[in-house]
């Protein structure tokens, strides 16, 4: 238990430079009791996790760049936070009180994560990094303007990042517009809890507690229909390792080249952050539970890892090397009314809270 001299800190660094000279700070924190966390300026991102094994072992179970050159060259969307809107917009296209919208296509036909310069492209203001016995934090803002990306609004964005003493890291986005808009944030985080690096997460049990998830066309866009997981592959409510079902010939399978597919958790957004996710890795013992307040959850399988990335500790990333859960409202939403509304208005305010928390689980069969 964390006392008030037992605080959780936070030391601002700098970890890179723009080509125009500005300079990219990173925080990091540390819960002082094994989970350590980095979070730097560009794209509000996530550039290290590192937590402890069933053994008291630390290792980053984040998948990154060491350089952050890299992530200029390279950009694979790794820990950083996505927007204006997360995850797909069929052809690029949507209205909003009788206005009709176009944002950059990036993705085949659709547009992916806000466009070619989303918020995971743009250096965000760092705050104060603060050091506490409840738990240790950074502020990061972001004002995109009216028009950027193609999007209507003046818009406001916030990230909070904070890590506590029982090493649970949550991530609180808000966001405020002066005009209409759409708004879907979250973090585009790649995980392998053996440590990146290590290999494959297809052994990496997982459970998603979603009873219907949504069927997608040849391009990624959901076709519209909440289809019952039971009796399918992308059946996860008992718990299952990630490559149990994953080779099998089935037509969502192939439609995703694997798993990259939205997961119903519910209709609505909550007040307080509900169960999405968990994952068990036996080989090290680490576990990992998340909890959001959105209703969808899009469960990535690393399919796109080319091995063309080399990580945080020089090893290449390859196909199946990690995963992504990332909660948000469902894909298309703008352009699909059963999915429900993503707008947001002036005088509201845009709120997604993410919980990931960290534990291990002993060797099976001994206490």
């Amino acid at each position: 238990m964390a006392t008030a001299v037992q605080a959780v800190e936070a030391k601002r660094e700098t970890f890179g430079t723009l080509p125009d000279g500005s300079k990219v700070d990173a925080v990091v924190l540390d819960s002082g009791h094994g989970v350590r966390v980095r979070v730097i300026a560009y794209g509000a991102s996530l550039q290290e996790v590192s937590a402890p094994d069933r053994h008291g072992k630390s290792a980053n179970i984040l998948l990154g760049y060491a350089k952050f050159d890299d992530y200029l060259k390279k950009p694979q969307y790794f820990g950083a936070t996505v927007g204006r809107y997360a995850n797909r917009i069929a052809k690029g296209h949507f209205s909003l009180d009788g206005h009709s919208y176009s944002v950059p296509v990036n993705d085949g036909p659709n547009s992916l994560h806000g466009g070619s310069k989303g918020f995971d492209k743009v250096l965000w203001s760092l705050g104060e990094a603060k050091s506490g016995a409840d738990g240790a934090s950074v502020t990061l803002t972001y004002v995109s303007p009216d028009g950027d990306m193609g999007y209507p609004g003046k818009l406001t964005a916030t990230a909070i990042y904070t890590l506590d003493a029982h090493n649970r890291l949550t991530i609180e986005y808000r966001a405020t517009t002066d005009k209409p808009t759409i708004v879907n944030l979250t973090n585009h985080a790649y995980w392998n809890l053996s440590g990146e690096g290590s290999g494959s997460v297809l052994e990496q049990k997982l459970t998603i507690p979603a009873e219907t998830f949504l069927p997608i066309d040849a391009t990624s866009i959901p076709l519209g229909q909440f289809q019952p997981v039971a009796g399918t592959p992308f059946d996860f409510r008992q718990g299952k390792p990630i490559g149990r079902d994953i080779r099998t010939p089935d037509a969502q399978l192939l439609n995703g080249r694997g798993y990259d597919h939205d997961f119903v958790i519910a209709r609505d957004v909550a007040k307080e952050p509900r169960l999405m996710a968990k994952v068990e890795d036996p080989a090290s013992g680490r576990v990992m539970t998340l909890k959001s307040t959105m209703p969808g959850l899009q469960f990535y399988s690393g399919n796109f890892l080319d091995a063309t990335s080399v990580g945080t500790g020089g090893h290449v990333y390859r196909q199946g090397d990690a995963f992504a859960l990332e909660p948000q409202f469902h894909p298309d939403t703008p352009n699909q009314a059963a999915f429900g509304s993503a707008r947001l208005a002036p005088g509201q305010e845009y709120r997604h809270t993410i919980v990931y928390e960290f534990g291990t689980e002993p060797v099976q069969g001994k206490h």
